[in-house]
This record gives structure tokens, C-alpha cells and sequence, in this order.
């Protein structure tokens, strides 16, 4: 054959053992990375396995996998009394340093995560003349959304305190509202329908969907990475806009859905539902039927449940007998 280059033999080998694989049965010649591929699984199905799976760290075949219950938050630590009324909503900034809560007392707190874990108040937001019942946090962390029943929505400097722009008038009331990930532009809906889903970018606004054949909003949320928007029209209509492609989702619920939220991922999103169950879907629309969760309670109040965890591999719930009910996402009991 003459002198051939080292690379040149090498394909030649790899040709040598794919062509009779490909005509003898696998208990004569194994498949090309048949090991690696049998410790993944394996390694994968020790992970599902575990309940309380909660690490970042390599799982080794050396031993059985196993993570304790001391993995998921079990104890009060601090108990946080700075509101003078009913606490409606908290959520902590994406990078876990802050913590916003928002009252009926008409005001809102920014909290501080200190070192030893401890918060305490950095702000308190006052500007609003009714209860603040929503809150949401740019993905910068530098900027937080706060509105409420028959209230403006406002935008405030973190750093600061300051509100820096008010978003509509007094006639124009938000209920709920979501960032974009680039942190500049949002989107928020009023319940009243000629008010309907407007995106705004700090000042301007952008684009309105609004006018009588507009169904009643009840929540709304933007996917982390942007591509599409979910919304709760009507009581038991779930849409899902694709913002570049527009095209649209709709998915029917048989009882009236009180909140929706979507993980880190983009990939899944789940609704409360006054029937006391948490439906899980995928954003993609691949899977027909949701993965459903029980043992909490909701008759009178709007539960907002959340996800959690690495890889948002948790479901946590508040619940109406004053417990908290954290399920992992692939069982349906708590």
C-alpha cells in the first residue's frame, strides 16, 4: 500500500470495524459505545430514583446514590415583619442576593441577603395608593416591576429605591407583568379587556393587543429565554404566542386556573387550578396531557405555586391548611 499517513490508518481501522457491524447482530459485535452509553443510563436512573435529588455534584457508580431529606428547606430561620398588613406576593431576585415583597399596605420591600443568610430591608417602595399585589425582577437583577389592583404599574431602581417611571395613568391599571430578558423591554395586561396586553420598552409603548373581542386576562408570563409568551385568558383558555414565528397555542383546562409560572428553562410552565391540583406542561405543546399534583389546598385564595431546584426539578406550593408542599416533578404526590 506504500507509506500512508497515521490519520489515513486510523479511518481505515474505524471502516474495518463499522462495515461488519453493520451486518453482524449485537451479541456478536457490541455498538459503538455501548459502555459509556450503559453508565449513563445507569447513573440517570439512580438520579430519578432519589426524591430529594437537590446537587450539582458528579453521581459515582462506586456506590448507591442517595440524597437525604436535609436537601430540601425543612426549618424557619427568620420570620420577616416589616409589613403592616397581608403579605401578597415575595419573589427573589435571579441572582438570590435580594428578596421583594409586596403588601396590602399599599407598599412594597426590597430584602437584602446577607452573608450569614439573614435578610434584611434595603428598601421599603412607597408610591403606590392601593395594595401591591405583584412584583417581578429584570433578569439583570437591576430593576423590579411592582403593580396591583386598580394600580399603575411602576418601575424602580433597585440600587436606589427610586421610582424611576410610571407606566400608564390612573385609568390604566395593571394587574400583572413580565420582563424580557434583555431587561429593557416588558409586557403587562389589565383585566379590563379594551385595556387588554401591551409591551412597553421603558417609555414608549411598543405593541397592544386590545379592543371587545379581547378575552379577560388573568396572568401572564415571558419565557426566560424570550421566545414566547404565555398567557391565562378567560378562566380556562391557556395561550402560548411564539414571538417569532407567531404562531399560537390554545389549551383548554376544565376548571378555572388562578396562576401560571414557567421555569428557568423555558421548556415547562405550570397553573394553579381552584380544582386543587398544579398542572405541569411542556412549552413545545409535544405532550398531550399534563403531569398533575395534589395534597394542597386553594378554595377562597390565589395560591401561586413555583419551581425549584436544580434544574427546577422541585414544585413548591403554599397552601390554605398553613403548610408548604414540595413536590418533585416526576411524582405526583407530595
Amino acid at each position: 500500500m506504500g507509506k500512508l499517513d497515521e490519520d489515513v490508518i486510523s479511518e481505515l481501522r474505524k471502516r474495518l470495524v463499522i462495515e461488519p457491524r453493520k451486518q453482524l447482530p449485537p451479541p456478536i459485535v457490541l455498538p459503538e459505545r455501548r459502555l459509556e452509553h450503559l453508565v449513563e443510563t445507569s447513573v440517570t436512573a439512580q438520579i430519578d430514583s432519589c426524591i430529594y435529588h437537590n446537587s450539582r455534584d458528579a453521581v459515582s457508580l462506586y456506590e448507591d446514590h442517595c440524597c437525604g431529606r436535609d436537601q430540601i428547606p425543612t426549618e424557619t430561620v427568620q420570620i420577616l415583619t416589616a409589613h403592616s398588613n397581608e403579605v401578597w406576593f415575595i419573589q427573589f431576585s435571579n441572582n438570590g442576593e435580594y428578596l421583594a415583597s409586596s403588601s396590602s399596605d399599599c407598599t412594597a420591600i426590597i430584602w437584602k441577603v446577607m452573608d450569614n443568610d439573614k435578610l434584611t430591608m434595603k428598601h421599603r417602595l412607597r408610591s403606590h395608593q392601593n395594595p401591591v399585589s405583584f412584583v417581578a425582577w429584570s433578569l439583570d437583577d437591576t430593576k423590579l416591576l411592582t403593580c396591583g389592583n386598580l394600580e399603575v404599574l411602576k418601575l424602580w431602581d433597585v440600587e436606589t429605591g427610586t421610582c424611576k417611571h410610571t407606566f400608564g395613568d390612573h385609568g390604566f391599571t395593571v394587574n400583572s407583568c413580565a420582563w424580557f430578558p434583555d431587561s429593557k423591554r416588558i409586557v403587562c395586561w389589565s383585566s379590563d379587556p379594551e385595556k387588554g396586553i401591551c409591551m412597553w420598552d421603558s417609555d414608549p409603548e411598543m405593541k397592544a393587543w386590545r379592543g371587545m373581542r379581547m378575552p379577560k386576562v388573568l396572568d401572564l408570563a415571558v419565557t426566560s429565554d424570550g421566545e414566547n409568551l404565555i398567557g391565562i385568558f378567560s378562566d380556562k383558555e391557556i395561550r402560548i404566542l411564539n414571538l417569532r414565528t407567531n404562531a399560537e397555542q390554545v389549551i383548554l383546562e376544565e376548571h378555572s386556573i388562578t396562576s401560571l409560572s414557567v421555569s428557568m428553562d423555558s421548556k415547562f410552565f405550570i397553573v394553579n387550578l381552584n380544582s386543587q391540583e398544579i398542572h405541569l406542561r411542556d412549552v413545545a405543546g409535544k405532550r398531550a396531557k399534563p403531569l398533575k399534583y395534589t395534597g394542597h389546598k386553594q378554595n377562597k385564595y390565589v395560591i401561586r405555586s413555583c419551581f425549584g431546584g436544580i434544574n427546577s426539578m422541585f414544585i413548591a406550593s403554599g397552601s390554605e391548611n398553613t403548610q408548604v408542599y414540595i413536590w418533585n416533578r416526576q411524582r405526583s404526590t407530595p
